[in-house]
């Protein structure tokens, strides 16, 4: 998912969204050490998925301390 799409969700969809992720995550790497799937193209676009997330918190909090 693109970062505008993360964007657009309101805090606490984006809070569960990244609570998703994070779910998703380790079950893939559980997965994967066990050697059941070889699911790293999407372990690679979750995480990739979470730091755009991070990134919109981020920017969110800097524009909300910078309105102060």
């Amino acid at each position: 998912m693109k970062a505008d799409k993360f964007r657009e969700l309101d805090p606490k969809e984006l809070e569960l969204k990244l609570r998703e992720i994070d779910e998703q995550i380790f079950h893939l790497r559980l997965q994967m050490s066990l050697g059941q799937m070889d699911g790293l193209k999407k372990y690679r676009e979750l995480r990739k998925d979470k730091a755009r997330i991070l990134t919109v918190r981020r920017e969110r909090e800097l524009k909300a301390a910078e309105a102060k």
